[in-house]
């Protein structure tokens, strides 16, 4: 059984030769779509992160391809429907970010809370004045969290942790735990209409597309912060853009951006008029000083990555032992 393994850095390589060793193996630095498909035709095991799409239109042409073990959570970037309809298996790493990236989300939150780039800058600029500097408690706030998986429920406890009264919407509810973290379920609009800081924590998909638009900011409190570490789309960007400038958003931290992939120089199957709304959406919220964007950073942290690349390595080890060729 052959695997194609796609990497990114050196360090990636050495630990996936030796965990790997006993198996066939071929490595390729870079993203699936760069490579020439002639070069995995006969993978049975292809392993990708969250940089390499895989539609179905490439799908379709490797005919031996049983397994897809991505490094990553979501699986946005691949066409389930095509994988499930050829019997193709999908394994994830579904819990190696829970603190994480919601220390990450709390991370982007106080730097907003309390003004810490501005801050910064001031110094940089030589001066010390605190003059406009002035942020707000966290303590005795209302968190709406959108989400409630691993990473959601370790946002909710980060949260208590700052004294803050926590409120969730979820599809799926656990009132074990929220009874236990100390935390309320409700419903979207019932969220919308009483935080004071939306955090986003749930996957993209055709449900959560668009999920926060324009119909959800109307319904939002004055002076309302969101933060977004789950997926661009998951949020209409024209709509946040239109919020930002009527104030409606006080202040927005976002790790995620719609059309993120193109502006990485991942994935370039976008039209010209897909491209120039992209970087003009872009450029547009780079432009507000209450906006922190940073590239897709959340899960990246040395513990993070360990535990991303044993759980994908025991993904692939597992497969092929319980796989008869």
């Amino acid at each position: 059984m052959k695997i194609a393994f796609f990497y990114n850095n050196n360090k990636e390589l050495e630990f996936f030769k030796d965990t790997l060793k006993d198996y066939d193996v071929t490595f390729f630095k870079g993203c699936i779509n760069g490579v020439n498909i002639d070069e995995i035709l006969d993978a049975s095991i292809i392993s990708i992160n969250a940089a390499s799409k895989m539609p179905g239109e490439l799908l379709c042409k490797l005919p031996n391809l049983k397994m897809i073990a991505t490094r990553c959570t979501g699986v946005d970037h691949i066409d389930i429907d095509y994988c499930t309809s050829h019997d193709i298996v999908v394994k994830n790493v579904p819990f190696y970010g829970e603190n994480t990236i919601a220390e990450y989300a709390f991370a982007l939150l106080l730097c907003l809370s309390r003004r810490i780039i501005e801050s910064r800058q001031r110094i940089l600029d030589g001066s010390f004045n605190t003059s406009g500097l002035e942020g707000f408690d966290l303590k005795d706030k209302t968190i709406g969290i959108i989400g409630s998986g691993h990473i959601g429920l370790h946002t909710a406890k980060i949260s208590k942790g700052f004294d803050m009264k926590v409120i969730v919407y979820d599809i799926n509810r656990n009132d074990n735990l929220a009874k236990e973290i100390g935390f309320e379920y409700v419903d979207m609009d019932t969220l919308l209409k009483n935080s004071d800081i939306i955090s986003l924590h749930v996957p993209y998909n055709k449900y959560t597309h668009h999920l926060i638009n324009k119909d959800s900011f109307d319904k939002m409190k004055n002076g309302v912060v969101i933060i977004n570490t789950a997926r661009g789309a998951v949020v209409e960007t024209e709509s946040l853009i239109e919020a930002l400038e009527s104030k409606k958003v006080l202040a927005a931290g976002l790790d995620v951006l719609e059309g993120e992939d193109y502006l990485r120089g991942l994935y370039n199957n976008h039209s010209e008029e897909e491209k120039n709304k992209i970087l003009e959406n872009k450029n547009k919220l780079l432009s507000f000083d209450n906006v922190i964007v940073t590239p897709h950073n959340a899960f990246n942290t040395k513990e993070a990555k360990i535990r991303i690349d044993r759980t994908s390595v025991d993904n692939i080890i597992e497969f092929k032992k319980f796989h008869i060729e």
